[in-house]
Formats: structure tokens, C-alpha cells, sequence
């Protein structure tokens, strides 16, 4: 049976960015791959998105789990307790510890910050960088606007102070971890981390930005359908 991908998105948690990319992966043979949404207008915590998208991974076939940035600390969870069709994880963009070191004081400002009226340049810049279009800004500004402020600041609140570093070692199936080499919002140190902390983990530098599935969609299906087919 050809494995399946489920894809847990980013900070706004609608898998409305991933079309391209899944469309890419379909195009690379990954016919049976989409993204899991997360809830628009509920603050949940880790664990609780967790529990959310292990209830819609499939239970009827393998399956291989893609965590973006945001849900990289949800991917993790997710592994290390693994539910039984689980045959990979791959990790894009994303962390085990809060990426701003020194920074989970500052969590409680995100509560009340201006998340929906945050400049589109300020975004672009750390998000998209040279690779930044008007239909890709278009898109991200329409995904963020629809997702409830509250929930954007609590998702980035929790950002600033998760660290899932624990579930790494219990951590056995194959793991692919996938750099952004122009990231403007994470270090290297972020990918490092989970390069040495996951057994076996291999670590794959991609050129472009932090949305790196979003803008170099066909170089990354590429880059997962080796590592897939690889399994």
C-alpha cells in the first residue's frame, strides 16, 4: 500500500499555504497527501493540537507525518508516541525549544499585540525574503486575517516558551529534518538541535526562506519523495 502524507501546518493552522506544495507532492507520486487543520477559533495548548490531529491520521495505512515550523513541538509529540501506521517524520522549518532563546518572558505581550495588523513588508522580510511575490503576501495576509487574533497571539505565546526537547530520544522512526538556509526567523541552532537529539535523524539544507514549503514547493516534494521512497 503507497504510504500517505499528513501535513500539520504552521502558526495559522489552516493548511490553506500548502496547496502548491501538496499539489508538488502529488505531482512526485505522493498521491495521497493533505494537510490536517487545526481549529480557527480555540486557544489549545500543544498537547490538546496533538490530541486533535492524532484523531484525523489515518488508521486503515502507513503514513509518514510532515511538521511545519509552529507544529514542529506537535509533530515531536506525535512521534514519540507513535500511533500504529506511523512510518516517518519529517520536520520543516521548525524546533524542538522556543527558537528565541531569552525570550519566554516576553510571552505575555503577545496577548495583547496587534497580530492582524502586523506590515506586510515586516512579514515578507522575515517570512518570505527574496522569494516574496504579491500573490504569496496576498496569500499569507488573507490566511492570517482568517484566523481568530486571539489564537494567533496564543499559538506565538506558546512558541516563546515550549520545549519538547524530552520527547526527542524516544523518538524511532525515520526523521528527516529539512533547513531553510535563508531562514530569518530560525537559526541553524534550531535544526542542529534536532539533528543530534532524534536517532538517526537526517538533515537535508534547502535554499529559501522560513515558509520554505510554500516557496520552493517543488524542490521540497522532491526533496520528501526521495526521502520516502528511500524508506
Amino acid at each position: 500500500m503507497p504510504l500517505a502524507l499528513r501535513i500539520l501546518p504552521g502558526l495559522d493552522g489552516t493548511g490553506r499555504l500548502s496547496a502548491a506544495f501538496i499539489a508538488a507532492l502529488h505531482a512526485q507520486g505522493l498521491r495521497d497527501a493533505s494537510c490536517i487543520a487545526y481549529p480557527v477559533d480555540r486557544c489549545l495548548d500543544h498537547a490538546a493540537l496533538a490530541r486533535h490531529a492524532r484523531s484525523l491520521l489515518p488508521n486503515d495505512r502507513p503514513f509518514a507525518l510532515l511538521a511545519e515550523s509552529f507544529s514542529g513541538p506537535i509533530g515531536l509529540h506525535i512521534a514519540a508516541d507513535p500511533p500504529p501506521g506511523l512510518r516517518a517524520l519529517i520536520l520543516s522549518t521548525t524546533f524542538a525549544r522556543a527558537p528565541l532563546r531569552g525570550c519566554a518572558p516576553l510571552a505575555p505581550l503577545l496577548r495583547v499585540a496587534p497580530v492582524h495588523s502586523v506590515p506586510d513588508a515586516l512579514l515578507s522580510l522575515l517570512l518570505l525574503g527574496r522569494w516574496s511575490t504579491p500573490a504569496l503576501r496576498g496569500a499569507l495576509r488573507e490566511t492570517l486575517h482568517g484566523v481568530a487574533p486571539a489564537v494567533l497571539r496564543d499559538r506565538a505565546a506558546r512558541s516563546l516558551r515550549v520545549d519538547h526537547r524530552t520527547h526527542m530520544a524516544r523518538i524511532h522512526v525515520p526523521t528527516l529534518v529539512m533547513e531553510a538556509r535563508q531562514d530569518r526567523l530560525l537559526s541553524a541552532a534550531s535544526s542542529a538541535a534536532l539533528v543530534t537529539g532524534i536517532p538517526g535523524a537526517v538533515h537535508v539544507r534547502v535554499d529559501g526562506p522560513h515558509l520554505l514549503l510554500q516557496t520552493r514547493a517543488e524542490a521540497c516534494a522532491k526533496v520528501v519523495a526521495d526521502f520516502v521512497a528511500g524508506l
